[in-house]
């Protein structure tokens, strides 16, 4: 086994309906599931904050989509979303979960935000994927999900930076698009070497 598949974030949250709606966030689920057929290991991330994560507007007393500096960097403030234990967090109800090998939590850390599967966004603190990865032996990646400018971006390019040899399907993904941010993300994938399908 040497290639997996990467769901990233098909939560209630992200599908219209939820807090941070990501735009058709839903209709990629029907394809994801018929994708997950073609690979001997699948993995599921779960975005995964506290009430009150250092990431939400609501606890800077600010409107959603400002940027502020963190310790660790610029931070988009969002809405309160994924709440852990939520109807928001959970996974959409049409996503077949039950096919995961391996289902990843980020963003649990209250101080800091993790769009990568792969980092929190200081980009040196470790969620273990790569340890569970290179256990079973898993050299390529096929990414699909939401969103394609944060969270799936984030983590292909990472998954390059490791060394996978990575695949975002952008067919099977849907974004944001805050400000330029999914042009920017099809520019840094290609830079990072991420093939673009």
């Amino acid at each position: 086994m040497t290639h997996a598949l990467l769901v990233i974030d098909v939560q209630n949250d992200f599908c219209p309906g939820g807090a941070l709606a990501v735009n058709e966030g839903d209709i990629i689920v029907p394809q994801i599931n018929a994708l997950m057929a073609d690979f001997e290991a699948v993995i599921l991330t779960q975005d995964w904050h506290p009430a009150g994560h250092s990431s939400f507007a609501t606890s800077h007393g600010a409107e959603p989509m400002q940027m502020i500096e963190m310790p660790y960097g610029p931070q988009v403030l969002w809405p309160d979303h994924c709440i852990q234990g939520s109807e928001g967090a959970a996974f959409h109800a049409e996503l077949k979960t039950d096919r995961a090998d391996l289902i990843v939590r980020k963003g649990y850390n209250p101080a800091i935000d993790s769009y990568s599967a792969f980092f929190e966004n200081d980009k040196t603190t470790p969620t273990g994927l790569e340890g569970y990865l290179r256990t079973r032996e898993i050299t390529q990646l096929t990414l699909v999900g939401l969103a394609t400018d944060f969270c799936v971006a984030y983590s292909a390019v990472d998954a390059a930076k490791l060394g996978f040899q990575v695949t975002v399907k952008m067919d099977q993904c849907r974004a944001i698009d805050f400000n330029g941010s999914l042009d920017a993300a099809k520019k840094t994938l290609t830079e990072a070497g991420v093939a673009v399908a």
